[in-house]
């Protein structure tokens, strides 16, 4: 395959990483760091070498730390009981392999059912339930952040080398 047809997949792999950050259907930053790391390779890594590509890993796996403890942060915001906390968490991790529709719902459902059986009211629920979504919709642009943030280092890398 030529090389044309590998930047064409790299580049392809970074735009639809980029679509899936904005609509959690697809892993968005797995698919971005595995088109950077394709286009390193393309290039036998002179451009972006193993310490760029280091630090893009971690902006990775910060996205997916975000992922999981933005909704228990809404929720712990409110004053949320701690199995409120424990099931948002559940319910975000759960919700992940349910796609957008888990996503949505998921840590909400889990902040919920774990502020009833704690406290047993059903308005404090609700509360907790609606904290930990706007606790996903920060997270959300957090996410966002973080991935822009990793095409800026990668574009920087490749132009400075």
């Amino acid at each position: 395959m030529s090389s044309v047809w590998w930047w064409v997949l790299a580049i392809a792999l970074i735009v639809g990483g980029v679509i899936g950050t904005f609509l959690p259907v697809l892993p968005g930053a797995a698919l971005v760091f595995a088109g950077m790391l394709l286009a390193a390779w393309i290039d036998d890594f002179q451009r972006v070498g193993w310490i760029t590509l280091s630090i893009l890993g971690l902006l990775t796996a910060l996205v997916f730390v975000i992922d999981i403890v933005a909704a228990a942060l809404g929720a712990k915001r409110v004053g949320a009981s701690r199995l409120a906390l424990v099931g948002a968490t559940i319910g975000a991790v759960v919700g992940i392999f349910f796609g957008i529709v888990g996503i949505l719902i998921g840590p909400f459902l889990g902040a919920f059912i774990g502020e009833v059986i704690a406290r047993g009211r059903m308005d404090s629920a609700a509360r907790v339930g609606f904290a930990t979504w706007l606790g996903m919709a920060v997270g959300a642009l957090a996410k966002i952040a973080v991935v822009l943030a990793m095409i800026g280092v990668f574009v920087t890398s490749y132009l400075i080398h």
